[in-house]
């Protein structure tokens, strides 16, 4: 197993890559922990703010994606550099609550408890828990969401399989679904927002709010309370 941890701020840019399965989870404290129990490496870097990284995963043959990283432009003052975390197999990482993520894997990705931003780019399934704000994110496979809000007005989410959305602050949104049932329409609130869901399964849109069917055929597809609503 390999291990390595170094000193972060309360509110770090922290960008992750893995090549097979990468598993994020918050905790007290101003440390990042990594580990792998893969044979093929792992590196934590402290990198400026400036330079722009390349995030590359592959199953196999296949490229799952391989694109340029930007760092999130966030409202809050961030800390001036960027720590990067190289996992050529799979892993888990354990950064300060406040941290901001962007979290690459060829497979599965599985964050928790993070009060800061997250964004995600899983090339199997993608599960986000106790996430205080949603960024861009897409999964290959299934996608679980559970955040408590949502950065954009207008905002697209995909996933190759069932895909499962709960945005606690989303009250004011025009929400539009695309599943393997077909194409339904919605509007909550005002519909201030834009929400389009695509999904190759079923998609379920998790909500405390009156959910209003729109034409032309007012059909609404799997909706459910929050746990404890």
């Amino acid at each position: 197993m390999t291990q390595r941890s170094i000193l972060v701020g309360t509110n770090q840019t922290i960008i992750i890559k893995g090549g097979g399965s990468v598993t994020v989870k918050g905790h007290e404290g101003d440390r990042l922990s990594a580990e792998t129990a893969g044979t093929g490496g792992l590196t934590v870097e402290r990198r400026s703010e400036a330079e722009i990284g390349r995030a590359r995963a592959a199953v196999g043959e296949h490229v799952i994606f391989d694109v340029r990283i930007k760092l999130p432009n966030l409202k809050e003052k961030v800390s001036d550099d960027v720590i990067e975390v190289q996992i050529s197999g799979s892993g888990e990482v354990r950064v300060p609550f406040g941290s901001n993520l962007k979290v690459y894997a060829g497979k599965d990705i599985e964050v928790q408890g993070i009060r800061g931003q997250v964004d995600a780019f899983a090339g199997l399934n993608l599960d986000l828990q106790d996430v205080h704000r949603l960024g861009n994110v897409s999964a290959g496979g299934t996608m679980n969401i559970d955040c408590q809000k949502m950065i954009g007005k207008d905002v697209t989410f995909g996933a190759g399989r069932d895909l499962r959305f709960h945005v606690a602050d989303l009250t004011s949104a025009r929400l539009r679904v695309k599943d393997i049932g077909g194409y339904w329409e919605a509007r909550i609130g005002e519909g201030e927002k834009s929400v389009t869901l695509k999904s190759g399964g079923d998609v379920t849109f998790v909500t405390d709010q009156k959910v209003e069917p729109l034409p032309p055929n007012y059909i609404l597809g799997k909706i459910e309370k929050p746990t404890g609503a």
